[in-house]
This record gives C-alpha cells, structure tokens and sequence, in this order.
C-alpha cells in the first residue's frame, strides 16, 4: 500500500507557502514605510488558499515554475492594496503599527501550521515504522 503525502498533509503544504509569501509582502511593506507614494500591499489569505486548493483539486500541474500562475504570481491569490485608515502627506500607505501586527499574526499562523505538518510527520513516521 502506499502513502500519498497530499492526502496526509492536506492543504498545510499549501498553506505554508501562502504564509511564507505573505511574510514577505508584509516585511516589504515595513521596508517601505519612509517611501513616498509607496502602497502597502496584502493578499487575502482565505481567498488565496482557496484559489490553491481548487487548483489542486482541479489537477493543474506546473511542470514549470512560470506556466501556472496568476497576474500577481501568488498561488492562486491577488495582491493587493491595502486601504489606509489616514492619508499621509507624502502618499505613502504604510501603517506600522498595522503591518507589525499583521506581520506578527501571520508569524505565529505560520509556526502554528509547522507544529500541525511536525505532528503529521511524527505519525506518518509512527505509521511507517509500525510503531
């Protein structure tokens, strides 16, 4: 019998990759926030992880990295802007204190889905060994 990993591991693989992209989109957004006219940007991560898993679902395989992507190159999600709750003078839309929490939020999200893909390990590893 084999083992198929997709259907261990589920969307947490997929999941993972979306975290790890938004990091960089919200560290980005931190580096930028003395730049002017600078927009801040975000994907919505639910809208996103949906997008991949329906993909996945449907059987769309790359087998290259540039075939399958969307106008924003983010698995299945947009990139967009995020709306400022104040205008700043030198049009910039960064808000630090809302991308530090944004950033930290996603950072324990992320650590969060490695334990649970560490736990899927450990039993798979358990299940192999027959333990």
């Amino acid at each position: 019998m084999s083992i198929s990993f997709k259907a261990a591991l589920g969307i947490h693989d997929q999941a993972l990759m979306l975290r790890s992209r938004r990091t960089e989109i919200l560290a980005t957004n931190l580096a930028q926030a003395d730049t002017p006219n600078y927009k801040a940007r975000d994907i919505d991560f639910r809208a996103a992880l949906a997008g991949s898993a329906s993909q996945a679902r449907s059987g769309l395989r790359a087998t290259h990295a540039g075939y399958i992507q969307t106008d924003s190159g983010i698995l299945g999600g947009e990139l967009l802007y995020r709306v400022p709750d104040h205008a700043s003078l030198d049009g910039n839309t960064v808000d630090s204190r809302v991308e530090h929490a944004k950033f930290s939020e996603n950072a324990v999200r992320y650590q969060a889905t490695l334990t649970f893909l560490g736990g899927k390990f450990n039993t798979l590893t358990r299940a192999i060994k027959g333990e």
